[in-house]
């Protein structure tokens, strides 16, 4: 099949590369020149797990082009995604201006019948918007589809590749038939499609987000509970894990939840809330508590250090939101980072793949060190922000000899706390 995506974000080129895989002739569109040009050359402008492999393979065949030019790269396409952005605006709402923009221009260049496919989380009601902005300039028949994404970072080749299931709003047989024959290569062991009409489908994608992040806040709130009254909520994650009903996962206690997709989607659904005269009084505590829970470790760092974090040096361990990726998104390291800073403290930091983000963000305000151990060197503390797998077996004789004070912070729980105790070392986690 022809497919056109419109964005090369992480949704979109995730999205264009897959497609390939399967056969399909795709076209990336992106109004970025530079960009566009590094992808031409066999670039990937963004980490993701098993993305780099698919993305040369399918260049070197010739399924997967890039553009700058819209109107090239949809004219012999019979289906075009929209993957662009949707920024919060200052008011939690979705902004989006990038999606109408690019339907009022597909509406000017249409020759023929297209199927328009919103690949953004949107809010409800965006795919009448984007079918109308598209009909005003347009007689040439065209439908607009919701087929919103569920790519975890990290994971976002076997998420699409092989989905749980993909939700589709429409109300067309004709473009039915169409995304019959391009997902069926995706679901060929079973997993659903689930046709539904537009404004569920868009609604299913906040409300699965919105749902994650309270489950995550939920657990977190728990482990606060937990240290004050002398319980492990690694126990209590088991003991309410085993239970079917609820699961075991997005059970782990930290120090919240970040990344490009829970904080604007719980923030998008309040809004769009609100605009229905509906208080969606359980999303303002997610909000609330997971803003606090980011540095709740800090209050413990000033009081180990008698409340004078002047010309200590705090090392720190992760610095995208999650482990696998390198998105900084609302990452909780940055919110300690700039609570230490501000203490005045010093940060030497280590990550695996999210360092280059951050020197573009913070500069020379932190340094940065290429290997986890030497960001220990001179150190009075270490505090991990995130859970990657490199900091799960450390050599806690090197860490113990290489900081100047045997401490750890560890805001993701990665370690058995007898375990670092009984290397000397002061530790404190969540919950425990």
């Amino acid at each position: 099949m022809k497919v056109a995506v419109v964005g090369t974000g992480y949704v979109g080129l995730v999205t264009g590369t897959c497609l390939a895989e399967t056969g399909n002739d795709v076209i990336c569109v992106d109004i970025d020149a530079k960009k566009v040009q590094k992808m031409k050359d066999g670039i990937v402008p963004i980490y993701e797990p098993g993305l780099e492999a698919l993305f040369e393979r399918n260049i070197k065949q010739g399924r997967l082009k890039f553009t700058t030019n819209l109107n090239e790269a949809i004219k012999d396409a019979t289906i075009i995604f929209l993957a662009l952005p949707t920024p919060p605006g200052e008011d939690g709402s979705a902004d989006l201006s990038y999606i109408l923009g690019v339907a009022d221009d597909l509406g000017k260049i249409i020759t023929d019948y297209k199927i328009v496919i919103d690949k953004s989380t949107v809010p409800v009601g965006t795919a009448d918007k984007v079918n109308a902005a598209i009909a005003k300039n347009t007689d040439i028949e065209f439908d607009v589809v919701s087929n919103p994404e569920f790519l975890r970072e990290g994971y976002a080749i076997e998420d699409f590749m092989k989905p749980d299931r993909v939700v589709i709003g429409l109300d067309s047989e004709r473009a039915k038939k169409e995304l019959d024959h391009l997902y069926r290569p995706f679901v060929r062991q079973g997993n659903p499609i689930l046709y539904m009409d537009k404004k569920s489908a868009e609604l299913t994608k906040y409300a699965a987000n919105a749902f994650l992040a309270t489950k995550i806040t939920f657990m977190n709130e728990i482990a606060n509970v937990c240290e004050l009254v002398g319980a492990d909520v690694d126990k209590v994650r088991i003991g309410i894990g085993s239970d079917d009903r609820i699961g075991k996962r997005f059970l782990f206690p930290g120090i919240g939840y970040g990344g490009s997709c829970f904080p604007k989607d719980v923030q998008a659904l309040m809004k769009s809330s609100k605009e229905v005269n509906y208080d969606f009084e359980i999303l303002n505590a997610v909000m609330d508590v997971n803003q606090r829970q980011k540095t709740m470790l800090i209050p413990r760092i000033k009081d180990h250090f008698n409340n004078d974090l002047k010309g200590k040096k705090i090392a720190v361990w992760g610095l995208a939101f999650k482990p696998n990726t390198d998105d900084i998104r609302e990452a909780p390291a940055l919110y300690n980072i700039d609570e230490l800073l501000s203490a005045g403290a010093t940060v030497s930091a280590f990550d695996p793949e999210a360092m280059d983000n951050v020197k573009e963000l913070l500069g020379d305000k932190i340094s940065y060190v290429d290997d986890m151990y030497e960001a220990l060197k001179n150190a009075d503390a270490l505090l991990i922000c995130t859970e990657w797998q490199v900091f799960r077996s450390p050599d806690f004789d090197l860490v113990k000899s290489t900081l100047n004070s045997k401490v750890i912070f560890d805001g993701r729980n990665l370690y058995d706390k007898n375990e670092v105790e009984g290397f000397g070392f002061e530790y404190y986690s969540i919950g425990r």
